[in-house]
């Protein structure tokens, strides 16, 4: 309704109202476009120049070893390639743990910061969806990070002709591996940084949880090794995310471990890290539906 006063008369025009007609793409369609959106945000795309240059340095970083690696093979001829697929993540480890420190905050914590999540939920979409939109957005974007180098890897043993067949399953272990890592640190990432709206507070919570864990783990276990007690090398693994991923691709995908000495766990000590790890992963997701249970009313 619309009203148009004059100093003598007062008219109102009725204009209706007219009902939406079009599609209604429901649920399945806010799930994917917050996955694309989340994903495409984690490295930059779609906002300003500013914030590409950290996720977009730190992909360069990761490819760039892989690179180097590949100019050398070709160039020298080399049989094998000096680093294997499930051992590069392992060595590249400080920059994953930059870039998911840097892009799980901006995922969730501004949302929690300028109070938008509420704004989600008016929508046909409910607490699980932009849970597992976030989730797995954050998930697929480290396995972008870890799983490029790999592909320079495997593109250059091609070149370089080495085995095909051995190349190939090596390629396939590590990207296994990779696929297990992104998930298990996108999981941990989010939970960190969802809880604090602070971007600051959740840029250094994941940084505390993934680097203080490494290195307390690793001075254990050298420590360990040193005085004799080999045997437990293998069990301290179980409290740092990055030895836990050691762990299960030393066990089940032929992966040299970084242990100590190489004393990485057998098949059945394996199944223990596996465990751990899917338990981590599910907890994660658990936690992350549980905060989202409050801050989303």
């Amino acid at each position: 309704m619309s009203a148009e006063t004059g100093t003598e008369n007062t008219r109102i025009h009725n204009i209706g109202y007219r009902e939406y007609e079009g599609q209604r793409l429901g649920r399945a369609y806010a799930r994917r476009s917050l996955y694309s959106q989340s994903l495409r945000g984690a490295y930059g795309l779609g906002r300003s120049a500013k914030s590409k240059v950290l996720p977009m340095i730190l992909f360069a970083v990761m490819c760039l070893p892989a690179a180097i690696i590949v100019a050398v093979a070709v160039s020298t001829k080399l049989k094998d390639l000096p680093l294997d697929y499930t051992r590069y993540a392992i060595v590249t480890q400080a920059v994953i743990g930059l870039y998911l420190a840097a892009q799980a905050p901006q995922s969730v914590s501004r949302d929690l910061r300028f109070k938008s999540v509420p704004l989600y939920f008016s929508r046909p979409i409910e607490r699980i969806d932009y849970v597992l939109a976030k989730y797995g957005a954050m998930a697929s974007a480290l396995f972008v990070l870890t799983a490029a180098p790999l592909v320079v890897l495997y593109a250059g043993s091609l070149l370089a002709k080495m085995d095909f067949a051995d190349q190939t399953e090596g390629f396939g272990q590590g990207l296994v591996s990779v696929a297990l890592l992104s998930i298990l640190f996108g999981g941990l990432g989010l939970v960190m940084a969802a809880l604090t709206p602070r971007r600051g507070f959740g840029v250094a919570a994941v940084i505390a949880t993934l680097t203080i864990s490494y290195g307390a783990v690793s001075t254990v276990q050298a420590i360990a090794w040193q005085s004799g007690s080999g045997g437990v090398v293998k069990w301290l693994g179980l409290f740092s995310p990055i030895t836990l991923i050691d762990g299960v691709q030393t066990a089940f995908l032929g992966a040299t471990s970084a242990f100590p000495g190489e004393a990485g766990p057998s098949a059945g000590v394996g199944v223990v890290y596996l465990l751990a790890v899917l338990a981590l992963v599910f907890g994660s997701y658990a936690v992350l539906m549980r905060r989202y249970r409050k801050v989303g009313l």
